[in-house]
């Protein structure tokens, strides 16, 4: 099915083309990203060929988004639109997908808008998006292929109160210190010169 968005002119057509340029210099994460779609859903995404208007056409109808939804949080999405027709339900497929994975705990900075994938507006958008999915999927401990790269984890330190108070007589070395520190030796310019008359006759 052809996209809904007509052709780009001046400016637009500009931006455009660099983040067009910005996702081929992608195309490894592409590929990373298809084999990790299709390894956890277990279809393989037609059209088969890489690049923007291929992956956009690949997820455009939002049914293998809600598939990989489902599988990483089961029964997130009650009901996905099976069709490739109708406009309105693929849309309505991708917007289920998003609000599934800001409940699964995908800041919604980083996910993409509904229009980014279904007129190919921003792929560049859409693949960090499925990225930082695949990171929130290792947090919450899914066991399946990984995709993106492993999140940070927090290590907290307990420290007993003997050390927190040794700790509070330490001065650090950035702090200085004013050890021996005096004013002898200093000076601040020449001396004020006082008229004095007597002096002077």
């Amino acid at each position: 099915m052809p996209m809904n968005k007509g052709r780009a002119y001046g400016y637009s057509a500009e931006l455009e083309r660099k983040a067009r340029a910005t996702f081929a210099e992608n195309l490894d994460k592409e590929l990373e990203c298809r084999a990790w779609i299709e390894a956890i859903v277990g279809d393989e995404l037609e059209p088969v060929e890489s690049g923007w208007d291929n992956f956009s056409a690949a997820l455009k109808n939002g049914i293998v988004l809600c598939k990989l939804m489902n599988i990483l949080q089961p029964r997130s999405i009650k009901k996905i639109n099976e069709t490739n027709t109708m406009a309105f339900k693929m849309m309505e497929n991708i917007g289920n997908f998003l609000t599934a994975c800001e409940t699964y705990g995908v800041p919604t900075r980083d996910l993409f808008q509904t229009v980014d994938l279904f007129e190919g507006r921003n792929m560049n958008s859409v693949l960090t998006g499925l990225e930082a999915i695949g990171r929130r999927a290792q947090v919450q401990g899914f066991q399946g292929p990984s995709f993106g790269a492993k999140p940070s984890t927090e290590n907290k330190r307990e420290f007993s109160e003997e050390t927190l108070k040794a700790g509070q007589s330490v001065i650090g070395l950035q702090m200085g210190t004013n050890q021996g520190a005096n004013q002898s030796g200093m000076s601040y310019g020449t001396r004020r010169q006082v008229y004095d008359p007597s002096v002077a006759k």
